[in-house]
């Protein structure tokens, strides 16, 4: 069995372009092994009439949605290799009910792998009352003490954001200085403390943030903050199947998600980057799905 398209990743980008394929009267087979990138969050925010809801109740209404199209079926194993095979693509899952899939044209919606820094339990407060993006839930931590955590050159740019729901914010390199000169004053000018220091934990219960303790022993109360994660492709089939990397390390698409390889599409986070958001992610997933049915259709109305 031969299927039109398949989709590797089902979060938002993934569930929307299996949505409009379905709708297109396409065959669509979606694998999602449900391991989501933002599983740690409780809430999604900033996506139209789904504000605050929970990624697991966000996904099962995408599902309700998209099982009523007949075409696309969902597969729960995990991808673990992609070949091109006769102009389409073979897929091969892992576990015990794994298979091989046929698919004239490949989705990849396999998103973005995050680090966080080297700093003791950080991954306690990840989700709860530290986040990365200020868009997503800097609504919920305005007006408190927030620290910004970022080792790299983003961060005047991350801090500098925050600045628009909290004044009080006290910037941690954890030990790096990619400041420049001008961005040091600017920050020092709007009244943020930066602190060099690196840090030696975070100190709080129940993920809620109550201050850090650098390695002199200084400790600080803070009671939420932002951290600048870093970020890579979750899964190696771009690279494995040739396709084009963008300046900032996303795969390369034009403007229906089409990247270099012929046959290949991405949509979401693994293409874009930035910023992460789940209503980008889903708008990324409806192009791609235009993008592919638009060259079915051109293949197949001869």
């Amino acid at each position: 069995m031969i299927v039109d398209c398949a989709i590797v990743g089902g979060g938002p980008a993934g569930l929307n372009a299996a949505l409009l394929l379905g709708r297109a009267r396409r065959s669509v087979i979606l694998f999602d092994d449900n391991k989501p990138r933002n599983a740690v969050t409780r809430h999604m925010h900033g996506f139209l009439t789904r504000d605050g809801v929970s990624p697991d109740h966000f996904r099962a209404l995408a599902w309700q949605d998209i099982v009523q199209y007949p075409g696309v079926k969902i597969d729960r194993n995990r991808v673990i290799s992609i070949w091109r095979v006769n102009g389409g693509f073979q897929l091969q899952t892992a576990g015990g009910d794994g298979g091989v899939f046929y698919a004239r044209k490949l989705i990849l919606a396999t998103g973005l792998k995050e680090s966080l820094p080297e700093i003791p339990y950080i991954h306690s407060f990840y989700g709860r009352s530290l986040f990365s993006c200020p868009y997503c839930d800097g609504w919920e931590l305005r007006d408190k003490p927030l620290v910004i955590i970022a080792e790299g050159e983003n961060a005047f740019t991350l801090t500098r954001l925050a600045y628009q729901w909290s004044k009080d914010i006290l910037l941690c390199t954890n030990g790096s200085n990619e400041l420049r000169d001008n961005e040091l004053s600017g920050l020092r000018h709007k009244g943020i403390v930066v602190s060099h220091e690196r840090i030696a934990s975070l100190v709080g219960e129940d993920g809620i943030l109550r201050g850090l303790r650098f390695v002199g022993g200084r400790e600080v109360q803070r009671t939420g903050g932002f951290v600048s994660p870093y970020w890579k492709q979750a899964s190696h089939f771009a690279e494995s199947l040739g396709c084009l990397m963008n300046e900032n390390g996303g795969i390369h698409t034009d403007g229906l998600g089409r990247t270099s390889v012929f046959g290949v599409y991405a949509a979401g986070d693994n293409s874009i980057i930035a910023p992460a958001q789940a209503s980008i992610a889903a708008g990324e997933g409806s192009k791609a799905a235009i993008g592919v049915n638009a060259d079915l259709v051109k293949e197949d109305f001869v």
